[in-house]
């Protein structure tokens, strides 16, 4: 027996699509409205995923400014067909269902080809007879529905106008469609029941792409509804793929919850096998539950080896498991004025607009977790601001801001929750050199530091994962960032970031519980 876990892609990495191209795997996932847009992921064994980069590189692929938080770019599926890469995707905020494409993975893609077929979650199948079809959401007077319609994959032009080809299994908001061909059968999976905690992965097939489809009798063939919650909750989005030795395998997204009915990380890439019974239906994982320690009979072969993180800020830009919000300003940036260093300029645009902030982020992937950088600015005033933060969306975020109050630099938590904004006590600071900037967390508390040095920190506050979750907040489909930012004309140069997942050391417990007055 062979052993894995779960989430292999851990942190917000939703809506995954996968594809093979001999013995390498591709996946993609959603990015909403963070830029670069569509994280780009290989593998040899489905385990073991490295990011490439992204999909959507220039603001002529991905146009983001203004768009609110969780528009933007929505559930990516990646297709490979006669040595072309091809990437469909809805870009909510802009413009409606597109794709891209490439003839060299690690290159560029295309900007968008438009595809005036409505609806979200757009996905091609590629016939054997040369035939390329389309199928998407599509809204019914009472619901929703899957639609398809067949494309000139050149120009993306419509061939046929949209039919509907099937209503789903009975759950509500059937979506994200994807059409396959096994045996003789054209398979149409689909995700139901809302992306909250009665997701669900169904399945249908027909003798023609264009149906009637029937339901698997055993749908949901994918679900956790109705779970405990020490189960993952919230699966569905899934995409199947088959391995050169004729094995088959399904990623999904899933969320682990940080305590009751509560989740911050976001939705995350899982991982389960897929075997089909004497009917020709798929079945997930052998019909047991999807668990963290995941026990199999196979990988694909495996060559992989272990890389560090580096997080560092090179003149090449920035480094590829890091955004921006939306369509950045770049002239705000700066990867080669200093050494090792990333300069920030704050503009106009601070963290609670829905707009274009001086900000970089990696997704926050651990619930215990610490992130740390130094940080050299000098404020001149109470509105120049500079630091670390904690950030969900533009209306929920903790962030350790570098300031000046009365004319000397301090340290402060700044914290806001929907239309609610606190303050902590400034920690002043002696001298003028750099500033150390510590964030620590576990399921349930974040822990904010600040220091000129790493060995004397000093507690600047404290803020609960409850209120970063996304069920505290009007609809979102993202997750938590650890993000570097300026604001308001205020420069600073960052180096030496440092992400790791670990368990929370006893100082940092003992100065929260001090913090509080335990």
């Amino acid at each position: 027996m062979v052993h894995y876990q779960n989430p292999v892609i851990p942190g917000f990495y939703p809506d995954p699509s996968v594809c093979r191209s001999g013995e390498d795997y591709y996946l993609v996932n959603s990015s909403f409205e963070f830029f670069p847009g569509i994280p780009l992921f290989h593998s040899r064994d489905l385990v073991h995923w490295e990011q490439t980069g992204h999909v959507l590189t220039r603001k002529s692929q991905a146009m983001l400014e203004n768009c609110p938080a969780s528009g933007g770019i929505w559930a990516p599926t990646i297709r490979l067909h006669n040595g072309r890469f091809y990437v469909s995707a809805t870009n909510f905020s802009y413009g409606g269902n597109f794709f891209v494409w490439t003839d060299d993975i690690e290159g560029e893609w295309s900007d968008p080809v438009w595809v005036s077929q409505g609806g979200i979650d757009p996905s091609l199948f590629f016939d054997s007879d040369g035939c390329v079809y389309l199928s998407s959401t599509y809204d019914l007077s009472d619901g929703q529905a899957i639609g398809q319609c067949q494309i000139d994959i050149q120009t993306g032009r419509m061939l046929t106008v949209t039919k509907i080809i099937w209503e789903g299994s009975g759950g509500k908001y059937p979506e994200g469609p994807h059409m396959f061909r096994k045996d003789g059968w054209y398979y149409l999976l689909a995700a139901e029941g809302g992306t909250e905690y009665g997701h669900m992965v169904t399945i249908a097939r027909a003798a023609s792409p264009w149906g009637p489809f029937e339901s698997c009798p055993d749908n949901p063939i994918l679900t956790h509804r109705d779970t405990m919650l020490h189960h993952f909750q919230a699966v569905g989005h899934g995409d199947i793929t088959d391995t050169a030795d004729g094995e088959y395998w399904m990623v999904f997204h899933g969320i682990r919850t940080s305590q009751y009915m509560l989740h911050h990380l976001g939705r995350e890439t899982m991982l389960a096998p897929v075997t089909w019974n004497e009917e020709g239906w798929p079945v997930v994982n052998q019909g047991r539950r999807i668990s963290k320690e995941m026990e199999v009979m196979s990988l694909p072969a495996n060559d992989y080896k272990v890389k560090e993180d580096t997080d560092t800020f090179q003149p090449s830009g920035l480094p590829k498991a890091w955004n921006y919000l939306r369509n950045p300003d770049m002239s705000m940036y700066s990867f080669t004025e200093r050494p090792g260093c990333l300069k920030l300029t704050g503009g106009e645009a601070v963290l609670s607009d829905t707009a274009s902030p001086t900000f970089i982020g990696r997704r926050q992937q651990h619930f215990c977790m610490r992130a740390e950088v130094w940080v050299d600015c000098n404020p001149q005033s109470e509105y120049e601001n500079a630091g670390l933060t904690i950030f969900h969306t533009n209306e929920h975020h903790y962030d350790l801001v570098v300031t000046n109050r009365d004319g000397n630099r301090c340290v402060i938590l700044r914290k806001r929750v929907g239309d609610m904004q606190t303050e902590s006590e400034p920690l002043y600071l002696s001298g003028h050199g750099n500033i150390f900037l510590r964030v620590e967390s576990d399921k349930l508390e974040y822990r904010f530091f600040a220091g000129t040095d790493d060995r004397s920190l000093s507690l600047a506050g404290t803020g609960r994962t409850q209120l970063m979750s996304t069920e505290c907040m009007p609809m979102t489909f993202t997750g938590c960032y650890v993000g570097l930012f300026a604001e308001k004309g205020c420069c600073g140069w960052f180096e030496e970031f440092k992400y790791s997942a670990r368990y929370c050391s006893h100082r940092a417990v003992h100065l929260a519980a001090r913090h509080r007055g335990q």
